[in-house]
């Protein structure tokens, strides 16, 4: 199949898939004022209510990997998409806590494959030699999904309201799965296994000292990020700061046009950085140390806000090289089970401190503190755990 013709059939399916992902993983940080107004949800019950999303998403991620190995990533991800259609519509539909709970958590299931799949469907069209690359690229498309779910989506709330939003995503979620089901599959990229040796592949991996060294990064960095990008951001942008909902959103469109332009970045600068004698782990070093750097501005309202905002999603985009650079230590058979294995570490990291944010948040202020303090105390105590993850990544090389 020609490379067009790949990009046509392969990639565009998968990066569709990856786009609605992404928007449903930050949806709840525009909404956030019109769920706590609804439902009457304190800030532990909101952090509950979206990080389930992180929670489902974290749990499939060893069998998805197993699944990836063995029944190839057309299918798995297409099932799955329809799940997250019935999320979404279950979500239009509720009226408790417990039932929107319900319907985010059956959302992150039922997205949970859609960057895996894609890895594992490039690796075996593409090849490893362009990995990265396309890593980038399909990132690129989950940073389009982030874009979409800031300002646009902050527009159209009033006008069609969440509920109603909510339903037209169920019905973009069949329609994604259609078009991932309608993608070619490699012979021989699905092999059946015995379900011992493919356990076995999955204790390999956790067990390994390489698999360490990045898995503390991910969890606190990366999953750090998405945590804020996936709801605190704009609560911190209205209450310590003071801006409006729209101005807010407005700010978390930078942050993840800033993702986006990182994605684009390396999808076409690694290889020649790489020939230049910039390693693609020099690149991740760096950029976990600015996206650091410019936390602590944003905590301590050093610098320009909106480009602080901006340059926050330029940096932890080179979070994406991670899974590149520790698939290059495993054989190919494994690359499923890798790549799942830390999406574990980084989805389970993000539910943590999405959840531990809000918590924190509302012990400080039933402690007597600001909502403003709380705020700032509880976004200090995440850059120290951060830092100490970067520093372990260092340590360990």
């Amino acid at each position: 199949m020609s490379t067009p013709a790949l990009w046509r059939r392969v990639f565009l399916p998968f990066a569709a898939g990856y786009f609605f992902s992404y928007f449903l993983r930050n949806a709840n940080a525009v909404i956030a004022p019109e769920l706590t107004h609804e439902l009457g949800i304190s800030a532990t019950e909101l952090g509950l209510l979206t990080s389930v999303y992180l929670l489902a998403f974290a749990a499939a991620q060893l069998p998805l990997g197993i699944l990836l190995d063995r029944y190839g990533a057309r299918r798995v991800e297409a099932g799955l998409l329809l799940i997250a259609a019935s999320g979404c519509a279950l979500f239009a539909l509720g009226d408790s806590l417990l039932q929107l709970a319900t319907g985010r958590a059956l959302i992150g299931l039922g997205v949970s494959a859609c960057l895996m799949a894609s890895f594992k469907a490039f690796g075996a069209w593409f090849g490893s030699a362009r990995q990265a690359s396309l890593n980038a690229a399909i990132m690129a498309a989950g940073g389009l999904g982030a874009l979409v779910a800031s300002t646009p989506l902050s527009w159209a709330v009033p006008q069609f309201g969440w509920r109603g939003i909510f339903a037209a995503l169920a019905l973009a979620g069949v329609m994604a799965a259609a078009a991932v089901f309608s993608t070619p599959e490699r012979p021989g990229s699905a092999l059946a296994e015995p379900l011992r040796r493919q356990l076995a592949g999955v204790a390999a991996v956790l067990t390994s000292r390489v698999f360490w060294r990045f898995a503390p990064q991910s969890a606190l960095v990366i999953g750090g990020f998405m945590a804020l990008q996936g709801l605190w951001a704009v609560p911190w942008l209205m209450v310590v700061v003071g801006l409006s909902r729209t101005d807010a959103a407005h700010h978390l469109l930078l942050m993840g046009l800033g993702m986006l332009c990182g994605f684009v970045a390396i999808a076409v600068g690694v290889a020649p950085l790489a020939a230049r004698g910039i390693s693609a782990e020099r690149l991740l070093t760096a950029g976990m140390a600015l996206g650091l750097l410019v936390t602590g501005c944003i905590l301590f309202d050093m610098g320009a806000r909106a480009p602080l905002w901006f340059a926050l999603g330029l940096v932890f985009s080179t979070g994406n090289l991670t899974y590149a650079l520790l698939q290059a230590h495993y054989p190919v058979a494994l690359s499923g089970r890798v790549n799942t294995a830390l999406n574990l570490m980084v989805f389970v990291g993000a539910f943590s401190i999405q959840w531990g944010f809000g918590a924190a948040l509302d012990g400080l202020q039933a402690a007597g503190w600001a909502a403003r303090d709380a705020f700032r105390i509880t976004l200090g105590v995440l850059l120290a755990a951060q830092l100490a993850g970067w520093l372990w990544f260092l340590r360990q090389r």
